[in-house]
């Protein structure tokens, strides 16, 4: 379907897929290979994007947030997912890690400073990346704000989004005996890294699951199970990032060092209803935060292709291309 046409059925200026000008592995050194890609104009306005998960990994949609005669491109896909390999490893895959590989990007594409673009856990490692290296970012746009916190966790993995969704959450909950149910996140862990590939895709299945019925507000009807590969690496990584706390120094430390990046701008799109990340996050981010506009999308929940969301990055998208 071409741009009009989408654009009378959806209200949305989302712009073509279009082609990479460059694809690469870049070797990490320590026995990574990260897969990047570059499209839009060569010489336009630099944005990486940062996908979600962690495990996620990008997809060509990803393009299309930005006009391709204007922007420069960068997605990527981090340690372990998408065409990144080795695929579904935890071994140096941490936080620390995902930072060093971006800037290694960025000094390999010889970019100066680029706008970095971050939904879900991609926004978890643009706010970490900027507070490593402030002088790298000439914007910030974030969506779906979550802060690598205990109390996040708890109310995902806890049971708070369950008492929306006790349907959704009786069958991820109940693939764990009882007597493991008080901590799911380290019950998942056991089975998820067992050694054995069929009980880990089974068990990754349950957890992407979990997760794929609450990321839109729309959605309300039976969740398939999502593709055996891609869901075992997406909830081994996921799973391996939150049983060790995000590999943060303390909980909360995105809001301790947030005067590092005071002085960056950033617009942050959070969905009012988002049950993945609540919009309490988004708003602590921003509260005094003075260089930050908080645009809180009012029917719409945690996910990228939300209409609402959707339109909101692209007006952002738009502005900022000059």
């Amino acid at each position: 379907m071409d741009r009009i046409a989408e654009q009378k059925r959806t209200g949305l200026h989302l712009y073509p897929s279009i082609e990479p000008f460059d694809q690469r592995l870049i070797d990490t050194g320590d026995g990574h290979r990260i897969y990047v890609e570059q499209c839009g104009h060569p010489q336009g306005r630099p944005v990486v994007v940062l996908h979600g998960g962690p495990g996620g990994g990008s997809s060509p949609a990803m393009r299309r947030f930005f006009d391709p005669a204007h922007y420069r491109i960068i997605l990527f896909d981090q340690r372990g997912c998408g065409r990144s390999r080795p695929h579904a490893s935890v071994e140096n895959n941490t936080t620390w890690h995902l930072i060093a590989d971006i800037e290694m990007i960025r000094t390999a594409l010889e970019i100066d400073r680029w706008i970095v673009f971050g939904g879900s856990w991609g926004a978890t490692l643009a706010l970490l990346y900027a507070e490593a290296h402030p002088a790298r970012i000439a914007h910030l746009v974030l969506r779906g704000v979550f802060l690598m916190m205990q109390r996040e966790i708890d109310w995902f993995y806890g049971g708070g989004a369950g008492m929306f969704w006790p349907e959704r959450w009786s069958a991820f909950r109940e693939m764990i005996p009882a007597d493991e149910q008080h901590d799911l996140v380290a019950a998942y862990h056991r089975r998820l890294f067992c050694g054995d590939p069929a009980t880990e895709m089974r068990f990754g299945q349950r957890w992407a699951a979990w997760e794929n019925a609450l990321a839109s507000i729309d959605h309300d009807g039976p969740v398939g199970p999502p593709p055996g590969d891609y869901a075992r690496a997406f909830a081994r990584l996921e799973n391996h990032y939150f049983i060790n706390d995000g590999f943060l120094e303390e909980d909360g430390q995105i809001l301790r060092d947030r005067p590092r990046i005071e002085d960056i701008p950033a617009t942050i799109v959070q969905g009012r209803y988002d049950m993945i990340c609540p919009p309490l996050s988004a708003w602590m981010l921003a509260e005094g935060w003075r260089r930050a506009d908080l645009r809180m999308v009012p029917v719409a929940g945690h996910a990228l292709s939300e209409r609402g969301i959707s339109a909101e990055l692209l007006r952002i998208m738009d502005h900022l291309r000059g």
